[in-house]
């Protein structure tokens, strides 16, 4: 059975590489899996790509392809830091023009904000 759940994230996401901020957004996508670190999916338009380059060669996870990006920055660049989807998985099909970054190269800040619409309701 897949645990693999994906839900609109409430608070806002920073990616940073070095000192540079590469994405910020307050309409992330969180993809939750039972045992494993959450991914933060950043809509393209919140995604600063004058720090990206998109590499060559496609990838794969369960088949379905993926493209992937080089980040640079304060002189320093890593490969394959962010990764996104052509064709997500039917079930994750609002994964589409959005990306998520790798955790190992880069530092994702997610900050959730408070439920303050929330009320406790007590038993009669």
């Amino acid at each position: 059975m897949d645990t693999k759940r994906v839900e609109r994230f409430r608070g806002k996401v920073n990616v940073m590489f070095r000192d540079a901020m590469v994405a910020s957004t307050d309409a992330a996508l969180r993809v939750s899996e039972a045992g494993r670190r959450d991914v933060y999916f950043i809509p393209f338009e919140h995604i600063y790509f004058e720090f990206l380059q998109e590499q060559p060669g496609d990838g794969e996870d369960a088949g379905h392809l993926m493209r992937h990006w080089r980040v640079s920055a304060v002189g320093e660049a890593a490969d394959r830091a962010m990764w996104a989807y052509d064709a997500p998985p039917v079930e994750f099909r609002e994964l589409r023009g959005h990306a998520a970054f790798d955790p190992e190269i880069v530092t994702v800040e997610a900050m959730e904000t408070p439920d303050t619409e929330h009320k406790v309701h007590w038993p009669d």
